[in-house]
């Protein structure tokens, strides 16, 4: 399922990362890839602030869309 229909304070691991190479490597610098625990600390409007190795990043919705969990 996309990252951004899952339950806020769950920990999760990435299946994988979606799109086009520039936008899996983007991803990927930020922390998101295949194997990777995430956390989901909250969403509003569909933004969410999602804490990935230790850290708290912000992304959109449309991002959130290509990574599955």
């Amino acid at each position: 399922m996309p990252l951004y229909v899952a339950p806020i304070g769950e920990k999760l691991t990435i299946a994988k990362v979606k799109g086009k190479e520039e936008t899996v490597r983007f991803l990927g610098n930020l922390g998101f890839v295949s194997g990777a625990d995430i956390e989901v600390v909250s969403e509003s409007g569909g933004n969410m602030i999602v804490n990935v190795k230790g850290s708290r990043i912000a992304i959109g919705k449309d991002m959130a869309k290509r990574i599955y969990i």
